[in-house]
């Protein structure tokens, strides 16, 4: 539901509650959208924790023995020729 700015603010505890029974409900100001007020519940889901970047790699697919030895193989040849 949209609420005008001066509405939310006179009738705020509604908006809560609404947020909480209906889902999200957007604040506007000057008939633009300016706000939305959120139940914890569904702020919670949007926000979620954030992986750390070894989280999220780690949670990749898993390799085939194949290909890691193949990658392991490429990792090797590219340290000895560096190396000569």
């Amino acid at each position: 539901m949209n609420w005008h700015l001066q509405e939310a603010k006179n009738d705020f505890s509604r908006v809560v509650q609404r947020a909480r029974s209906e889902g999200p409900q957007t604040v506007t100001l000057r008939g633009e959208r300016a706000a939305v007020v959120l139940s914890v519940e569904d702020y919670d889901r949007l926000a979620g924790k954030k992986k750390t970047l070894a989280e999220y790699l780690l949670t990749g697919p898993v390799w085939d023995v194949d290909f890691a030895e193949e990658v392991n193989r490429r990792s090797e040849t590219m340290i000895r020729d560096i190396d000569l």
